[in-house]
């Protein structure tokens, strides 16, 4: 018995529908075919043009089945794409970042290698990356296939912005304060572990005694600020919720730090002994200094973001 080109092309396009209703779509796409065949070669074309055109027509027996089926062909689809998208960005904009970090401090206080310590911290935001885009895609592509609803609410024109936001802040500047701000957060623990005094010997900068009171207040408040930072670049530019965000995190760090160097409670005792020009009252001129630039970058800092959320809103 001869194969045509029409059994061949049934043969592929049955494989892949369920098995229940393939005699039931046998018949049917064989008369559709056959229907077509028929009126082409009404025209005068030859039989053997016609089904060759037809079945070219139909396209590949895979999609065919796929429709027959009522099956995806894509991993996500349109209902899904929108949350998948925002909930990947969101989770690949901070965590990476924050895992990245981690490691690099916790290796950076185990070793002698900062440059191994950075590799590290490097290296884990990037798996980390590559695991939050594999399951995050592979979770909606299993609820989608499952038809599991997302129960999202829907888009209303009341969603709208009052008007278009003219970004104040770039990526740019934003990215440069998330580096100092993850360097600063870096420092403390490392300025503990790798300080280098003398003949190889490690002494802490700041005073030992800090780690169960006011340094965790510091990387948490340092920490709040990559927050804002991010906040603000998502707003696109100052406003005053972030304005007073920003004034309570400089004072939260700034008060605490005042205090601190005025009393002699912010640095090593054992690191100053260490410095004859600390000793013999440089410690009191390191702080007044100290304190100086600490109130001119939080007065500066505070009055430009009030500035600039002023202008946001004219």
């Amino acid at each position: 018995m001869t194969t045509t080109l029409t059994d061949r092309y049934l043969a592929a396009t049955l494989r892949s529908v369920p098995t229940a209703r393939r005699d039931e779509i046998a018949t049917e796409l064989r008369a559709l075919i056959a229907d077509m065949v028929e009126g082409r070669a009404s025209t005068g074309q030859d039989a053997e043009t016609a089904e060759r055109e037809v079945l070219t027509e139909l396209g590949d027996p895979a999609q065919l089945a796929a429709r027959y089926a009522d099956r995806r062909l894509q991993l996500i689809g349109p209902a899904y794409y929108l949350a998948w998208q925002r909930l990947l960005i969101l989770l690949l904009s901070f965590v990476p970042a924050l895992v990245g970090l981690v490691v690099g401090v916790v290796q950076a206080t185990i070793s002698d290698n900062p440059a191994g310590a950075i590799g590290a911290g490097v290296s884990a935001a990037f798996n980390v990356a590559v695991q939050i885009a594999f399951w995050v895609t592979a979770v909606f592509a299993v609820l989608e296939r499952l038809g599991t609803p997302l129960n999202m609410p829907k888009w209303t024109v009341d969603q709208l912005p009052a008007e278009p936001v003219q970004r104040g802040t770039t990526l740019v500047d934003v990215c440069a304060s998330l580096v100092f701000l993850c360097l600063f957060i870096a420092f403390l623990p490392w300025q503990h572990f790798q300080t280098v005094i003398g003949a190889g010997e490690r002494l802490p900068i700041l005073d030992p005694a800090l780690w169960s009171s006011w340094l965790p207040v510091f990387i948490l408040v340092l920490v709040a600020n990559i927050g804002l930072e991010l906040a603000k670049y998502r707003a696109g530019r100052w406003t005053w919720p972030l304005v007073v965000v920003n004034a309570v995190l400089n004072l939260a760090f700034a008060v605490p730090a005042i205090w601190l160097l005025l009393t002699d409670r912010l640095l090593n005792p054992e690191f100053v002994d260490r410095f004859a020009w600390l000793r013999d009252g440089g410690i009191d001129t390191v702080a007044r200094i100290s304190v100086v630039v600490i109130v001119a970058i939080t007065l500066w800092d505070v009055v430009d973001s009030a500035v600039k959320a002023q202008r946001s809103a004219r």
